[in-house]
């Protein structure tokens, strides 16, 4: 797990989509999906629930952004 892989987490959480988040982050969405798909795989948890017209935080997802955000804006800080 890197910072790339938990920021681009966290985008798709706050953006409510990965092409967004992916636009955020200047990646493209290919690349946000697979740093999310490792992550999850990675800790074993769907941390997204994915829809055709949305992407919304599972109860996982939605603590672990929860941890994961402040820490990242304190390195962004």
């Amino acid at each position: 797990m890197d910072l790339a892989t938990l920021r681009a987490f966290a985008a798709v959480a706050r953006e409510g989509s990965f092409t967004a988040a992916a636009r955020a982050l200047g990646v493209s969405k290919q690349t946000v999906s697979d740093r999310v798909a490792a992550l999850e795989k990675e800790i074993g948890v769907r941390l997204l629930s994915r829809t055709t017209r949305r992407v919304t935080p599972t109860a996982a997802g939605a603590s672990y952004v929860a941890r994961v955000a402040p820490l990242l804006t304190g390195l962004d800080e």
